[in-house]
C-alpha cells in the first residue's frame, strides 16, 4: 500500500509539473504572466509533499491494513489526484473565485479522506496501540478541515484571502509532526 500510494504522489506531481508552459518571451519579465501558476504549483507541491510525508509515517506506525483500509487509501488517492487539475485551473484564472473555491474543496475533501484512513487504522490497531499513542487528539486534522471551509466560502469573497487560508494550513503541517517517529523509536520499530 506503501509503495502504490508513493508511485500515485510521485505521478501526481510529475503531471503537475508538465502543465507548466516556460513564457513566450526570453527575458525575465515574461514569467509575470507565469506567476499565479507558479504560484499555485508551488502550494500544491508543498501538500503533495506534506501528505506524501505524513502518509509515510502513518504507515510506518501501521502493522496491519483491512479491506476498508485499502479503500480509504484510494478514497485519499483520488482527491489527491484532483489536485493537478484545479492547480491549473486555479493558475490559470489568476485565483479567479471558482476555482479558488474548487481548490479548497480539493484540499477539504483530501483532508477528510485523510482522517478516515487515520480512523480506520486506529480502529485496526485498538485505542493502545503504538499508532493511536502516536495519533493523539489529531487537533491539527481538525483545525485544518475548519480553515478549508472557512477558505471554500471566503473564496466567493476575497479568492487571494482564501488562498492565504490554504498556505496557512500548509504552514501548520509544514514542520513535521514527531508524534510517530518518537513512538516508533520508543517502540523499537
Amino acid at each position: 500500500m506503501e509503495a502504490f500510494s508513493d508511485g500515485v504522489i510521485a505521478i501526481i506531481i510529475t503531471i503537475m509539473v508538465l502543465e507548466l508552459r516556460p513564457p513566450e518571451g526570453a527575458e525575465l519579465g515574461a514569467l509575470r504572466a507565469l506567476l499565479p501558476l507558479l504560484g499555485s504549483y508551488v502550494l500544491s507541491f508543498v501538500y503533495l509533499g506534506i501528505y506524501w510525508n505524513n502518509h509515510h509515517h502513518l504507515l510506518q506506525a501501521a502493522t496491519q491494513v483491512s479491506g476498508g483500509v485499502l479503500w480509504a487509501n484510494l478514497h485519499l488517492l483520488f482527491w489527491l489526484t484532483l489536485v493537478p487539475f484545479v492547480t491549473a485551473w486555479m493558475g490559470a484564472t489568476h485565483f479567479a473565485a471558482g476555482p479558488v473555491a474548487a481548490y479548497g474543496t480539493v484540499l477539504i475533501c483530501a483532508g477528510c479522506a485523510y482522517y478516515l484512513l487515520v480512523r480506520l487504522l486506529l480502529a485496526r490497531h485498538g485505542k493502545d496501540s503504538a499508532l493511536a499513542r502516536a495519533i493523539g487528539s489529531d487537533v491539527k486534522g481538525r483545525i485544518s478541515i475548519l480553515i478549508y471551509a472557512a477558505g471554500i466560502a471566503l473564496a466567493f469573497v476575497a479568492p487571494w484571502a482564501a488562498f492565504g487560508l490554504y498556505m496557512l494550513v500548509a504552514l501548520i503541517w509544514l514542520i513535521p509532526d514527531r508524534r510517530i517517529e518518537r513512538e516508533l523509536v520508543a517502540g523499537g520499530k
